[in-house]
């Protein structure tokens, strides 16, 4: 196979390769917006994961271990420059895997995935190492310096909520620090990790050191992967449920592991908040993706004088989205990743009535076109009434949801912002910068945004707290991750 979706099916590349399939090893790439087929795609079993594993093992001592830093960043670039070259297929492998809006794609997913190998390759080209001239009581000196190394085999697994943002965010600092890598793609999103494959091979990556294997967890090829006893790390983007099962797993052989996994995001909106950019902002962070993206609000902490204010005026913007056809430049809102998925948000819209929630706005599965009434759609929907250890204001939803709670003073409003397992993000919404600083350095979070939302520099560190994970992403922090640091030491 020379292509990622020869005869119509998404393959793994393995060795440089894209696989042949075996036809008892396919399963079915539904298009959420529809419902309809979308493709099929080649399931790699425990034989075929064992040969990428190898493969990816082979490429660490072979020619790819001389590449030098300069090599490596310059191989970055090149496939940043291929990705622009080939931008609108992977706009439409997103969307059609995904079923999120063509304009989003593009905005978001794609220019990122750019932006992540171009900022790597700086990052890394830029990076030094620490050096100390030691002075002995005896008049002897030594210096002491360390080098990097690379971590070695990465098992790479990534969600279906932004494929390709989070792939490029994980391979692009792993490659350019000398590893090699296992992908794990979602099975609900298969597409562009096999796209990214023949760019990177066309770039002129050496065959072995970017592997693609498609499938599901347990029982396939994830579970394959993260027990393969060749990999050196994991790094995984996805569930704390299934982040908690590969730290068991690997936790025998001691393999390092980096997660960022789920979230109950606060925002706290005091009331000299400027109104309309708060509520844009709101508008953004709780229905962007459809509320499928791990940093989106679900969890909205309102000073008094303003609720009712802020409660209209999220109802006003939610009613103003658009649901509808992902390839029209009109379209705002997509459906959710699947049917099943989609059952599991309405069982908590479930909890909400019985909480004695009051649903402002949404609540249900919407009417669409016939085109898209197949497809894993559900309305945007704000509550009010929930109290603070309900099921919905507890647990990660990952939909287009939010519930509002009303709080007085600022320390009220910290308490109920840090009243969660969670830890990943924050915002904060006050006219008052003093105590915009003093809030959001009170939060209990990996990151937390002051008058904005998914707001990045990609030199800074991404991550959570508590049962969002462990370990942080970005700029040198990725270098910690990915990198093993050999300490010398030189008497002069």
């Amino acid at each position: 196979m020379t292509t990622a979706f020869a005869d119509g099916i998404v393959h793994n590349f393995v060795g440089g390769e894209f696989a042949e399939p075996d036809s008892r090893s396919l399963f079915d790439n539904i298009n959420p917006a529809t419902g309809d087929l979308a493709g099929r795609v080649h399931e790699a079993g425990a034989a075929l994961v064992d040969r990428a594993v190898r493969s990816a093992r082979d490429a660490l001592a072979g020619p790819w271990s001389s590449w030098t830093v300069n090599d490596r960043t310059a191989l970055l670039r090149r496939a940043a420059d291929r990705i622009q070259e080939r931008f609108e297929e992977f706009v439409a492998a997103e969307v059609r895997d995904t079923g999120k809006p063509v304009t989003h794609a593009r905005d978001v997913d794609v220019a990122r995935a750019i932006a992540n190998f171009r900022a790597f390759a700086d990052v890394v080209g830029a990076a030094g190492q620490a050096s100390f001239l030691t002075e002995l009581p005896d008049g002897r000196r030594a210096l002491n310096y360390a080098i990097r190394k690379p971590l070695g085999v990465v098992a790479v697994v990534v969600p279906w909520n932004l494929p390709l943002l989070l792939l490029t965010w994980k391979v692009a600092p792993a490659l350019a620090c000398g590893n090699t890598v296992v992908v794990k793609p979602s099975e609900e999103t298969p597409s562009t990790a096999a796209l990214l494959a023949e760019v990177l091979r066309e770039a002129g990556l050496p065959a072995g050191v970017y592997n693609v294997v498609h499938g599901f967890g347990g029982g396939s090829a994830g579970e394959s992967l993260t027990t393969h006893p060749g990999i050196d790390g994991v790094t995984f983007t996805g569930s704390t449920a299934t982040g908690s099962h590969v730290m068991r797993t690997v936790a025998g052989r001691v393999r390092p592991v980096s997660f960022e996994l789920g979230g109950k995001n606060a925002a706290v909106v005091f009331a000299d908040a400027d109104l309309d950019a708060t509520l844009d902002g709101l508008r953004r962070s709780i229905f962007s993706n459809t509320g499928q993206v791990c940093l989106c609000t679900e969890r909205v902490y309102v000073q008094r004088p303003i609720f009712d204010d802020v409660v209209d005026g999220l109802a006003a913007r939610a009613r103003e989205l658009t649901l509808g056809d992902p390839l029209s430049e009109t379209t705002t809102t997509g459906p959710l990743i699947s049917r099943a998925h989609r059952d599991k948000v309405l069982t908590y819209f479930s909890l909400a009535r019985e909480a004695g929630a009051t649903t402002v706005v949404g609540g249900g599965v919407p009417s669409m076109a016939p085109a898209l009434d197949g497809g894993s759609w559900i309305e945007p929907t704000i509550w009010v009434g929930l109290g603070q250890q309900d099921r919905p204001m507890r647990d990660e939803v990952f939909g287009p949801v939010a519930g509002v709670i009303p709080f007085d003073s600022e320390e009220e409003a910290i308490a109920l912002a840090n009243d969660t397992e969670y830890g990943l993000a924050s915002s904060v919404w006050t006219s008052d910068l003093t105590r915009g600083h003093r809030v959001a350095q009170a939060m209990r979070v990996g990151m937390s945004w002051v008058n904005t939302w998914f707001l990045r520099d990609l030199r800074s560190p991404f991550g959570g707290m508590g049962l969002s994970g462990i370990g942080r992403e970005g700029g040198e922090a990725s270098l910690h991750f990915y990198t093993e640091p050999t300490n010398v030491c030189v008497q002069l």
